[in-house]
């Protein structure tokens, strides 16, 4: 027997397609309705939860792979943002070890995470729908099958039918037989009709079984397999989802441990800063107060001059400075021959006027030196500047705790939440630390109003305020 290619005979290749156009006809009387249909209720319904089942499955498994994706982008997008920190982050920075090794970890705890979910969800996944293709190959078969047998049905029944007219065709002939052909052949024509009308029957009786079996067989498998299937697709998204769960409450759990360590790093650099700027500020403000108090003291080594208005009056004023008796007298009489002649406005100027001009022609080695000597140290005192902040602002020497010092607003300020202060330009505030200097921010300072603290003598109206709309007093 000629073959047309590999495994593939003309004979079967023929059987082939003799099967395909019996089906197509049969499919064509049922669509026409001459010909009836087996049909199965139940089974069509398996048949549309199988196709719902291997969709959503389908597309479960497309979304899994499309959120591995996604976490392979995040991960690589944590690591060149790890990468830019480390480049940024000078040697000499607080936590440069502990920040390689955080970038490190970070590395690895996605990696592990993008393993654990192909291995537990997706695999799983991948096993699941493998079955789907031989289930559905199945189904079309059995569908095959169906219209097989029942074209088998079909084709036996119809022989059925016609047996008796099969028969009358036979007779019929042979009457007319009986005019052309001997006595003796009458009978041979006869025999060889009716043996091959039955031979025909049983042939398709035959085939109808062979049919039927076949159909039966798969049909009663699927009908096993499908209920099974269909059910296992509950645990199936049970262990999908729980798996991903648990991968992901772990993953964030442990990423949660590294991202507070890079916040404590990160805390520690700026406190570390702000630290160095302080130091800074005070090493200046150091200097400043050596420069005042060498000012001080060169003030309080010289002899007033005469003629010099005074500067900021101290906390108290000095001591009067006691000349010796011949100097007293011709002070005295200075002071009498100045009285002699009055002046015609004799107020607070003229009198200030007549006190420094007392001072001119004073020499001072003709001074009582025991006298001056204790008068002088204590008159000379430098005095403390939150005693010199009391008496230029007009308030009393008592501060608030935490006081650090004094700013004046130089814009308005409508404060925006309730731990804000309210500024109007001229306030003076007094500035405060704050009791937890992990909450300062940066421009920001605390304080409270001196017209506040003044009257009422305590913090409770304190808030926060920008510094940019202040200057120092």
């Amino acid at each position: 027997m000629a073959e047309t290619g590999k495994g593939v005979t003309a004979g079967k290749l023929a059987i082939s397609v003799q099967k395909r156009l019996t089906r197509a006809q049969e499919k064509v009387l049922q669509k026409l309705g001459k010909a009836d249909e087996t049909r199965d209720a139940a089974f069509e319904e398996m048949v549309a939860n199988f196709n719902k089942q291997m969709a959503e499955g389908t597309k479960l498994h497309k979304d899994l792979k499309a959120y591995l994706a996604a976490v392979k982008t995040m991960h690589d997008a944590s690591r060149r943002l790890q990468d830019c920190l480390a480049d940024m982050y000078e040697p000499d920075w607080f936590g440069k070890e502990e920040m390689d090794t955080l970038a490190e970890d970070t590395d690895t705890l996605w990696l592990d995470y993008h393993q654990s979910i192909t291995e537990k969800s997706l695999s799983p996944m991948d096993t699941y729908l493998t079955q789907f293709p031989d289930i559905k190959a199945r189904i079309a078969k059995r569908d095959r099958k169906m219209v097989d047998f029942d074209s088998a049905r079909h084709h036996f029944a119809s022989l059925q039918k016609g047996k008796k007219k099969d028969e009358a065709k036979i007779a019929k002939p042979a009457a007319l037989l009986e005019m052309a052909a001997p006595s003796w052949a009458q009978g041979l024509i006869s025999a060889h009709q009716v043996a091959q009308t039955n031979l025909s029957y049983n042939q398709a009786e035959e085939d109808l079984g062979r049919a039927q079996k076949i159909f039966e067989e798969l049909n009663v498998e699927l009908q096993d397999e499908l209920p099974a299937l269909w059910d296992s697709r509950v645990g199936v998204y049970v262990n999908t989802f729980q798996s991903l769960a648990g991968h992901q409450e772990k993953f964030h759990r442990e990423m949660g441990k590294l991202t507070q360590n890079l916040n404590d790093i990160m805390t520690k650099l700026e406190e570390q800063r702000q630290l160095k700027k302080a130091g800074a500020a005070a090493a200046k403000t150091g200097d400043g107060a050596k420069s005042e108090e060498a000012n001080h003291s060169e003030s309080a080594s010289s002899p007033p001059k005469v003629g010099q208005r005074p500067g900021p009056p101290p906390s108290r004023p000095p001591p009067r400075l006691t000349p010796s008796p011949d100097q007293r007298k011709q002070h005295v009489d200075l002071l009498e021959g100045e009285a002699s002649e009055p002046d015609a406005n004799t107020d607070a100027t003229a009198s200030s006027t007549q006190q420094s001009e007392s001072w001119s022609g004073v020499n001072l080695l003709d001074w009582d030196v025991e006298v001056l000597q204790p008068t002088t140290f204590e008159a000379l005192k430098a005095p403390s500047w939150d005693s010199w902040g009391a008496v230029t602002n007009g308030s009393d020497t008592e501060l608030p705790p935490g006081f650090l010092y004094k700013v004046k607003a130089i814009h308005d300020y409508a404060a925006t939440d309730g731990d804000e202060l309210e500024l109007k330009t001229g306030d003076v505030v007094l500035t405060l630390a704050f009791d937890n200097p992990d909450e300062q921010d940066d421009g920001w300072l605390m304080g409270v109003k001196e017209s506040h603290w003044v009257q009422n003598k305590d913090v409770s109206a304190k808030g926060v305020f920008p510094e940019n709309f202040t200057q120092k007093v």
